[in-house]
């Protein structure tokens, strides 16, 4: 008689089990969450390599505190936590150095997915691409939340513990960031429109474009391994 499958182990018991000193504990940890942790990065930062520099400081971070952890809030919730935080560091330092707003349209392009650049309308790639040039502009506490709750999904309140900050914080955040982002794309509004209106007349049948996923899974328990990871080349 065939045994029946076990059940997965819970985040918490996988961290549990890394400071208990099973080698592979961190690892399986590292394979189900860091796609998002790498969508977080990439569209906060929006550099590829440092936003995998991000993901390995924050990975390797959590590897090492992991004993700190005391089951106040989820597992994925302590993981996003440190890698906002990597990310913001890395932005207050990049300002530091900035001496003229970010200019560097090229780079912009290639946060397209390949998949996405053969196939999606020219138009959604220059909103997409403006998109992620406006949020640059913000300021760093103000991106990251617009990041979280905008274009990751997480609710206000998860948004909040990630951050570490009140929930009334993340809103004012996200309604001063999309306040300044408005008047950076309302040229947008009527060319998207017009897309949509054309690209409707001429639609034809075709395989929709599955959304941008993180990076492939290289089946890893090194923390450190996410560097050049993050992301497809």
């Amino acid at each position: 008689m065939a045994a029946e499958p076990s059940e997965p182990l819970s985040d918490s018991d996988l961290l549990a089990r890394h400071v208990a000193g099973e080698p592979d504990a961190f690892g399986e940890l590292v394979r189900r969450h860091r796609d998002r942790l790498w969508a977080v990065a990439i569209r906060t930062l929006g550099d590829r390599e440092e936003a995998a520099d991000a993901v390995q400081d924050a990975l390797v971070s959590a590897f090492r505190a992991a004993h700190t952890f005391r089951g106040q809030s989820a597992v994925t919730t302590w993981l996003h936590r440190i890698t906002v935080n990597a990310c913001l560091d890395r932005v207050r330092k990049a300002a530091t150095r900035r001496t003229a707003p970010v200019d560097d349209t090229e780079r912009f392009e290639q946060l397209l997915e390949p998949h996405e650049s053969a196939e999606a309308p020219a138009e959604r790639k220059e909103l997409h691409r403006e998109l992620l040039a406006a949020l640059t502009t913000l300021p760093a506490e103000q991106r990251a939340a617009l990041v979280l709750v905008d274009m990751q999904g997480y609710p206000v309140a998860e948004a909040a513990r990630i951050l570490d900050v009140p929930t009334g914080t993340v809103k004012s955040r996200c309604a001063r960031g999309r306040a300044r982002l408005a008047p950076l794309l309302t040229h947008l509004r009527s060319e998207v429109a017009g897309a949509d209106e054309t690209a409707t007349r001429n639609r034809t049948p075709r395989t929709s474009v599955p959304p941008p996923s993180g990076p492939r899974d290289t089946g890893t328990s090194d923390p450190a391994a996410v560097k050049g990871g993050g992301g497809r080349t």
